[in-house]
């Protein structure tokens, strides 16, 4: 798992360039949002299993097909699975957050999740809503704890979006 520090030195590394000064820029850009970043994590922590819980609720009423019989959220099991994958994306999300670089949604969250949606015949296109939902309310909430500019909230739950909407939608 790497971090936008790393990832920026690493790239050059191989280069075997100096930093320039668009990679000054870059970690200029990333330290001066640290501190709201950690911030945004500390808001979703806290509160995690209530933006989960709002945000699967939103999606059903949504959606609510997912919950009539026949619907992947059909039954306790399923519906439970649902929100413990939601929950998943919010975690991995809050770690992208801090690192400021998606490098750990790729390895630990979207590498081989097609496959396995695929086999157990989830439909992706609620999936990826439930992240834009999950998104919003993350958003509302880093912004009513005072965190003024929440629009590097966006990046890890767009990432997550933009490879799931790769599969059929």
């Amino acid at each position: 798992m790497r971090d936008a520090v790393t990832s920026l030195i690493g790239s050059y590394d191989t280069k075997g360039k100096y930093l320039d000064r668009d990679a000054i820029d870059t970690l200029k850009s990333y330290f001066d949002t640290g501190m709201a970043r950690v911030q945004a994590a500390g808001v979703i922590n806290s509160d995690a299993a209530a933006i989960v819980k709002q945000a699967g609720l939103a999606l059903f009423e949504e959606v609510p097909e997912l919950i009539r019989p026949g619907g992947n959220a059909y039954t306790t099991r399923r519906y439970a699975a649902c929100l413990r994958d939601m929950d998943y994306y919010l975690r991995y999300a809050s770690y992208a957050l801090v690192a400021g670089n998606m490098n750990v949604l790729d390895e630990r969250v979207l590498q081989g999740l097609r496959e396995t949606y695929n086999s157990l015949g989830v439909p992706v296109g609620p999936t990826v809503r439930g992240i834009q939902i999950m998104k919003d309310i993350v958003k509302e909430r880093i912004t009513a704890a005072g965190i003024p500019d929440a629009s590097f909230v966006d990046a890890p739950f767009d990432h997550m979006c933009r490879d799931l909407a790769e599969i059929s939608i």
